[in-house]
């Protein structure tokens, strides 16, 4: 990146990685950095240029389309400027079957943290046919990527239908006249209705087995929707030790451990399980609050997000912890309109699935279609 401190220049709209997004450029948070008038050539942009990653998602490419003028790039990214031979969507179509086949890691630089440096870029080869057939697979493999695009998008607004119904029925809890308490006031009466898994030599991960009671993780729950990802289990015997950490259809997950703040809950057909120490885990008292409403409330809420903010020192949430979720300020609509809200959001969530299900097919498909491009086969 380049330096601040020593770079006088005048103040520049700049990429950084985050910016480049597969084949598109997010522009929507742009910073300035200065630039002095012998770096303007060399952090400067045509339309048409390709951008590639060096670190992150270290291959990951995009066109820039030239939407705007003086924007340059840091030193993290490469630009690649195509010349008649090859065509640029053809390109990051490349990069992008390789990435994800993990052919590209064979020009990766480091050992724990991978980069893509101008020296490995240099040395990337690839078979390269006739410009007319370049753009025939790229224009075939365009039309796929924007049939998973739509299906993307789709699935974008539906959450942004689930934000709007949660703003129209809970917005503002003080003109309904709401009481606000905290989410100790509406646990479940029974022991342990607000717990953390279990700790240190309680559990290690040598004492993971192929089979038997599973535990739940960060990983389950990232999503902020309850997803099965990397299987881990227990013996009949460990959990004999480890009951008491079990958790139950309804329960709401937090993290509050490595990837903070992500909220799921928990399925009716979970198997028996418990969770782990990153996990807070909830059982509520459902006749006053459901497990939907707490886990809208957390993450949409304009008022959880001041708390969480102010007490949990901000977005990466570094504090979060039992004693915070606890004290969390909660007002306590109907439970008939939670009730209501439940039903509109389980409605959503199976049109959701839906579109998932579909995206997921159109994910394979066009994995297949990326490898019979490339090896002539289409």
């Amino acid at each position: 990146m380049l330096d601040a401190e020593k770079n006088k220049g005048r103040p520049l709209p700049y990429l950084r990685n985050p910016n480049v997004r597969w084949f598109s450029i997010d522009t929507s948070d742009l910073q300035l950095m200065p630039f002095e008038d012998h770096e303007l050539d060399r952090f400067g942009l045509r339309e048409g240029d390709v951008l590639v990653c060096e670190g992150g998602e270290a291959g990951r490419a995009a066109i820039w389309d030239g939407r705007l003028s003086n924007v340059k790039f840091q030193k993290a990214i490469h630009r690649v400027r195509p010349g008649p031979d090859l065509y640029n969507r053809f390109l990051v179509h490349r990069l992008m079957l390789d990435y994800y086949s993990g052919r590209l890691s064979d020009y990766y630089t480091g050992v724990t943290i991978k980069h893509l440096t101008g020296q490995d870029l240099a040395r990337y080869e690839i078979a390269l046919p006739s410009l007319p057939e370049q753009r025939r697979i790229a224009d075939m493999l365009d039309r796929a990527e924007s049939l998973r695009a739509k299906r993307r998008a789709a699935i974008a607004r539906l959450d942004e239908l689930t934000q709007a119904i949660f703003v129209e029925m809970f917005g503002d809890p003080d003109s309904k006249g709401w009481p606000i308490r905290d989410v100790t006031s509406v646990l479940d009466q029974g022991d342990n209705s607000i717990r953390t898994g279990p700790f240190g030599s309680q559990l290690l991960h040598s004492e993971f087995v192929d089979s038997g009671v599973a535990v739940i993780g960060i990983d389950n729950v990232v999503a902020n929707e309850f997803r099965w990802a990397e299987r881990r289990f227990i013996t009949e015997a460990k959990y004999r030790d480890l009951r008491r950490y079990t958790v139950r259809p309804g329960d709401v997950l937090i993290s509050i451990m490595g990837t903070c703040g992500r909220c799921a809950i928990v399925p009716n057909d979970v198997p028996r399980a418990i969770n782990t120490k990153h996990l807070c885990c909830i059982s509520l008292d459902q006749d006053v609050c459901l497990p939907i409403f707490l886990q809208a409330y957390f993450l949409r809420h304009p008022m959880a997000k001041r708390y969480l903010d102010q007490t949990a020192k901000g977005a990466i949430m570094a504090g979060l912890n039992m004693g915070i979720i606890k004290a969390m300020p909660l007002p306590v609509p109907p439970i008939a309109l939670q009730h209501n809200f439940t039903r509109r959001i389980k409605a959503i969530e199976k049109v959701k699935s839906a579109h998932r299900a579909s995206l997921s097919e159109l994910d394979a498909l066009f994995a297949s279609l990326q490898q019979r491009a490339f090896r002539g086969e289409l």
